[in-house]
């Protein structure tokens, strides 16, 4: 039986599963697709879009045996471990699109997607939990960078049909805005921001020029940590939001690596925890 085939399926359907590409493409300038698929991927929880996956990289040129054999081991750990999240998935396909930003120097993640074609591999921790604003809300409000527009998009896809809001993307090029399946009455802008090295107030002077609606907001934020901070501040401090009707979430900082940034991220959530 084959290794990874043989692990047992933990609570809602997380553990470990190999995935295998079936295409590979360049959406806009600034994000490449990948669609997985693969015996091991037929049991992946289905609705799940907007969820986190933890996407575990096989070296330049490793055998396919081998790293299976070693995540079958329980070896994850080991590899370069990267967080994505879940944009499309098409059970009756059995088809996952994850979408990758291709930034400025690339990294392990970017580098490995851009090389994709139908054969490659990797391995896919998850599903972790779906990224949404909160779900008892009147009316919605959105922000979001290219880093953390999978997870926006599929959330906004993913409300009721009659919901009203507004949305804002900050994108690197005008040609990275995308086609979405958003609710009608979501008010939709887009905002070019070209340096990846400067911190964007733009998202932060949208949410202060918004006339707010009367009743509760779902408020869902996230992408460059700076940013990200500012909007946590503005929406607590001169908003008055309770931060349990809001997600959220710094998906990467200026100047520092994922791996840096996921240290950061321990540390500040264990401040606040304690």
């Amino acid at each position: 039986m084959d290794k990874m085939s043989s692990h047992k399926p933990a609570n809602n359907g997380r553990r470990t599963r190999m995935a295998e590409v079936v295409r590979s493409r360049r959406l806009t300038p600034g994000m490449h697709r990948v669609t997985f698929g693969g015996e091991d991927m037929a049991d992946f929880p289905a609705s799940q879009e907007s969820a986190h996956i933890k996407l575990i990289l096989p070296e330049p040129g490793q055998d396919r045996h081998e790293f299976e054999s070693l995540i079958a081991e329980g070896n994850a750990k080991s590899f370069r471990r990267r967080t994505y999240t879940v944009r499309h998935h098409r059970p009756a396909d059995n088809e996952m699109d994850v979408d990758f930003v291709v930034h400025e120097g690339g990294g392990p993640a970017c580098d490995w997607a851009l090389a994709a074609q139908p054969g490659s591999f990797l391995a896919m921790g998850g599903p972790g939990p779906k990224k949404a604003p909160h779900p008892a809300a009147d009316w919605y409000l959105f922000g979001a960078d290219l880093s953390a527009f999978p997870a926006a998009a599929a959330a906004l896809e993913d409300l009721p049909a009659d919901a009203v809001g507004k949305a804002i993307f900050e994108i690197p090029n005008e040609d990275d805005r995308q086609a979405l399946d958003a609710p009608k009455g979501i008010d939709i802008h887009w905002h070019v921001h070209s340096d990846s090295h400067r911190i964007s107030e733009r998202q932060l002077a949208f949410f202060r020029d918004l006339e707010w609606p009367a009743g509760n907001a779902g408020v869902f934020a996230a992408g460059e940590g700076h940013a990200v901070k500012m909007l946590r501040e503005h929406l607590l401090n001169e908003r008055g939001m309770d931060k349990r009707e809001m997600y959220l979430s710094s998906y990467w900082i200026i100047g520092l690596a994922e791996d840096e940034h996921q240290v950061q991220k321990r540390a500040e959530n264990t401040t606040v925890a304690g």
